[in-house]
């Protein structure tokens, strides 16, 4: 009881901060080339959070101009190898897995959300019974998102929202977190069936962007977009799809048909970008 008040107190402030005005404004200074100041900048992140820059591409911290591009930084393929079968997205924590009951996927401990929300009403059926994965990611995480499998895009969904921060505390207060905040909706067709990307904006996250459409958020419309390919791009697995610009949470969803969790996965656990999540089942 004591740990869940603190956690609300703690919370209470971002129902009242001006959510999407602090967020553009991040957006904007994290892009400023400042020079030596930026490295300066650069260099304090790179120590408070202990990022290891060894597995950067370029580990030179005067090859970024700007905070943003250290901190969608790429890094090296040998530094995440792809695992067997269907593998994580993204570096990050999970946050929750299992599979959808009911239409609903669990958010933390006793705090549940509906699919239909999550997905904006989009292809609902088709996810009535998937498996979920919910990773978060966190500042010092790499912020490139990749394809767990082999896909071809079928549509993209922009759902205007909130911005509320998506950290376990956060979770565990916040009804209907990912269903409340701001998201991009990627879905895909597979061998295995259907497969879903949601990429869930958050406090400070100035934007969101795929490999096909580019910047996605921040958008000037405050209402759902829906955009479908009849041709979209064939993405191999283990390739970039997009980016966070900031830290956040992509949500996996996957035909529960055909795949299962592997039974090592568990919640709170720390999982790498191309790690082996899911296998056929």
């Amino acid at each position: 009881m004591k740990n869940s008040l603190a956690d609300r107190f703690l919370t209470l402030p971002q129902y009242l901060i001006p959510q999407h005005l602090l967020s553009r404004l991040v957006l904007k200074l994290t892009r400023l080339e400042m020079g030596g100041l930026s490295h300066w900048v650069i260099r304090r992140f790179i120590k408070s959070y202990n990022v290891d820059m060894s597995i950067a591409q370029n580990p030179d911290v005067s090859h970024y101009a700007s905070f943003n591009k250290f901190f969608t930084r790429a890094v090296k393929p040998e530094a995440r190898p792809l695992g067997d079968n269907i593998v994580s997205p993204v570096d990050g924590e999970i946050s929750q897995f299992g599979q959808i009951k009911n239409g609903s996927l669990l958010q933390a401990k006793g705090r549940d959300f509906q699919l239909n929300e999550l997905l904006a009403e989009h292809k609902v059926a088709l996810f009535k019974n998937a498996l979920f994965c919910t990773v978060y990611l966190s500042p010092k995480d790499y912020h490139r998102i990749h394809m767990p499998m082999k896909g071809k895009l079928t549509d993209m969904v922009y759902v205007p929202g909130r911005l509320f921060s998506v950290n376990q505390r956060t979770a565990r207060v916040v009804p209907n977190l990912f269903a409340r905040n701001e998201r991009v909706i990627c879905f895909f067709e597979t061998e295995q069936g259907q497969m879903a990307l949601i990429l869930v904006g958050a406090l400070n996250v100035g934007s969101m962007e795929t490999v096909w459409a580019g910047t996605v958020t921040p958008n000037k419309l405050s209402q759902v977009e829906h955009w479908h390919y009849e041709n979209g791009p064939i993405l191999e697995r283990g390739v970039e799809m997009g980016r966070f610009n900031m830290g956040s949470t992509v949500i996996l969803l996957l035909n529960a048909n055909h795949l299962q969790w592997l039974s090592e996965l568990k919640a709170q656990n720390k999982v790498l970008m191309g790690q082996a999540l899911a296998k056929l089942g």
